[in-house]
């Protein structure tokens, strides 16, 4: 039994060795900032970047992430075309209305297949429609954020004039916003589906106002400058990669997630909540996001995938609405060269041991 005892630790010490010398050291990493569009951090957020660093797929792709917040899909494409960030994970919007100025971001992995964005009252709020938001006051996240584009083209298509008819404010996030609503400083919201869990995780039920034509519109994903794209590939590839795996890993086991999310990030993880409370609160927000990362939301086959009708058709939405002064065409916001490259993971794996996950 000694024997075998020995033979055991030698044999265990030797593929942790091997594991060792396998992956990159934490000085060979290269670091890459990448921009998320919010200033709160959530599982939903962040959750995915944990659980690629948890598993050591970011750093066996030789790379180290770290997260920049930012206020709002706006700014994120600002930081990325001033190179503040290499990539960042706005919604499209924002690289249709800096394109004309010359500034080459492209978006090369599509994150959330289905549209994020969309109106919210409180659950007795006498707002049924939104052609019943005339004169009343509709809070964002920031004036950085794509709600802004989002509410102008909603209202504009109901026929009201977003300049005169709404009055389109700063709100804030999470408790913030949910403090504004409370107190009926603000009427509306127009943020986005992890914002909107927030609000109710701060006691505030929500009813969402039914905007069916923009349903399948896509949001957000990864972007970068078109020379980043030539230049860094192998570094996009690798981001993208780790991202998709952790997609699958928290489609399979979504509390597994929140909890490297709070290892990975304990400054994030909720203060004065009984654990329970806080697990319960942050699956609420991470599933809310898990709804739109389906890849049947937006009808792709594969992760990443920019399913280009869908984008074509967002952005011919927005022209007719008045958001772009010229018609964008989505082969040059959007790109899948790099998608199949992205895709070489097993995925039965990852699902297999995100069941199996132990704290």
């Amino acid at each position: 039994m000694k024997g075998n005892s020995l033979k055991s630790l030698a044999a265990g010490g030797i593929a942790v060795l091997l594991a060792a010398m396998s992956a990159p050291s934490a000085e060979a990493q290269t670091a890459i900032r990448v921009g998320f569009c919010s200033k709160t951090m959530t599982a939903a957020a962040a959750g995915f970047f944990a659980v690629a660093t948890k598993l050591g797929w970011f750093a066996k792709e030789g790379i180290k992430i770290d997260l920049v917040p930012i206020a709002g899909s706006g700014d994120c494409v600002k930081a990325v075309a001033t190179k503040d960030v290499l990539f960042a994970i706005p919604s499209i919007e924002p690289l249709a209305v800096i394109r004309p100025q010359g500034v080459k971001v492209k978006n090369f992995y599509t994150a959330y297949q289905g549209n994020i964005y969309g109106f919210a009252v409180p659950a007795e709020s006498p707002i049924k429609t939104i052609a019943d938001l005339r004169g009343k006051k509709i809070g964002l996240i920031s004036m950085g954020s794509a709600g802004l584009i989002v509410t102008r083209a909603l209202v504009t298509a109901d026929g009201m004039d977003p300049d005169k008819d709404v009055s389109i404010v700063v709100a804030g996030e999470g408790g913030q916003t949910a403090a504004l609503l409370r107190t009926k400083q603000i009427d509306v919201l127009s943020q986005f589906d992890t914002q909107y869990a927030l609000v109710e995780n701060a006691g505030i039920k929500l009813r969402f106002l039914d905007s069916i034509e923009i349903a399948k519109f896509p949001s957000n994903g990864f972007v970068a400058l078109e020379e980043t794209l030539v230049s860094r590939r192998k570094e996009a590839i690798a981001v993208a990669r780790g991202y998709a795996m952790a997609t699958v890993f928290a489609m399979a086991n979504p509390e597994a997630t929140v909890r490297i999310f709070w290892e990975i990030y304990p400054h994030a993880r909720s203060l004065g909540k009984e654990e329970a409370v806080a697990l319960k609160d942050d699956m609420h927000v991470l599933l809310a996001r898990i709804r739109n990362l389906r890849l049947e939301a937006g009808g792709a086959t594969k992760w990443g995938e920019s399913v280009i009708a869908n984008y074509q058709a967002y952005l011919d939405w927005l022209f007719k609405a008045g958001v772009f002064k010229d018609k964008a065409i989505a082969t040059d916001l959007v790109t899948n060269d790099l998608i199949d490259e992205i895709n070489t993971f097993d995925m039965a794996e990852i699902q297999a041991q995100a069941r199996n996950w132990k704290p």
